[in-house]
């Protein structure tokens, strides 16, 4: 999934701009946020209750709501919106907390990296949007 979605923002950064240019950095069009935090629920439940009871997740919620809203923050990458980045940091926390809580402290260091790069990523593209130019290759975490 992943996958597939950094290929179609690749394309898109190259070519979903005006006039089939560089997609600029943008706010989250508010009709958009509200079906992606909508779907994001909606997948949350669903891959919750599938987690709970098909496999032993000690955390089967917490664990399909990183999952569903991981895949719409990359989603909203793939659109250059710049809410992406906030949407990041909040995952990349929970992230954190969950794997603090598992005792999995080495992937809790890896989620606080990208928790720190998901905050560069948000300051660089916020001063792309104000400046109106292009942000550079910033990924996702």
């Amino acid at each position: 999934m992943y996958a597939a979605l950094s290929v179609y923002g690749w394309y898109e950064w190259l070519h979903g701009g005006t006039g089939r240019g560089r997609l600029a950095v943008s706010r989250t069009p508010l009709p958009w946020a509200a079906v992606l935090a909508v779907s994001g629920v909606a997948a949350s439940l669903g891959l919750g209750v599938v987690l709970k009871f098909y496999t032993n997740d000690v955390l089967p919620f917490p664990d399909a709501a990183v999952t569903a809203f991981s895949l719409v923050a990359q989603w909203m990458t793939t659109r250059k919106w710049l809410e992406n980045w906030l949407l990041w940091i909040v995952l990349n926390v929970a992230n954190v907390a969950i794997c603090v809580s598992q005792r999995l402290y080495p992937m809790s260091a890896v989620y606080a990296l990208f928790l720190v790069l998901a905050v560069l990523g948000y300051r660089e593209w916020r001063a792309s949007l104000r400046a109106g130019e292009p942000a550079s290759g910033a990924t996702a975490a």
